[in-house]
């Protein structure tokens, strides 16, 4: 017993040095429950995409350092009255390969309603020219989501936070 536990404590700080395990799965589905409601019954007429800039890493002193980033999208209904069908989030690399896709199905955002991702600063997987495509629909004339993507992080004591919008790609339908 002694000895399990003397190897315990000794292998402690080796396991606060190790990598940080990878985020589970995002559910949006589960957590973000309280955010969600019915998918509409009627034809989605007008749909829409964003294209978002995001950073997980970034070169800084000459390129001599490379900084490493936490990023949350963030997609935003901006009706007070319809509800937004959020129809797709990819998540790519530097390089346009797919990394990530946060939705099993569509899911129905209510009015005024906010859904996120967030990756982890250990997850580098989008290097320098990471970026977000986000889908979207609606039953009939709503107001254009807000998309954007929120960076933080920081090397010794300095601590960087910066946005970036969301770019429409399309719309199809009425506006």
């Amino acid at each position: 017993m002694l000895m399990g536990l003397a190897v315990a404590t000794l292998l402690c700080p080796l396991a606060s040095a190790l990598p940080a395990l990878a985020q589970p799965k995002v559910n949006i589905e589960q957590n973000f429950a309280d955010s969600l409601t019915a998918m509409p019954k009627e034809d989605l007429g007008v749909s829409g995409g964003f294209y978002v800039p995001a950073y997980s890493s970034v070169a800084m002193s000459q390129g001599k350092l490379r900084v490493d980033f936490s990023v949350t999208l963030s997609v935003h209904n901006a009706s007070e009255t319809q509800p937004l069908v959020v129809k797709r989030i990819a998540y790519f690399d530097t390089a346009g390969k797919q990394v990530e896709s946060y939705l099993k199905a569509p899911v129905a955002l209510k009015p005024l309603a906010t859904v996120s991702i967030f990756i982890p600063t250990d997850d580098v997987r989008g290097g320098t020219g990471a970026n977000f495509i986000v889908d979207w629909a609606a039953t009939g004339e709503i107001a254009e989501p807000a998309v954007e993507a929120l960076m933080v992080g920081g090397v010794a004591n300095a601590h960087y936070a910066f946005m970036s919008q969301g770019r429409s790609t399309r719309t199809v339908g009425k506006k």
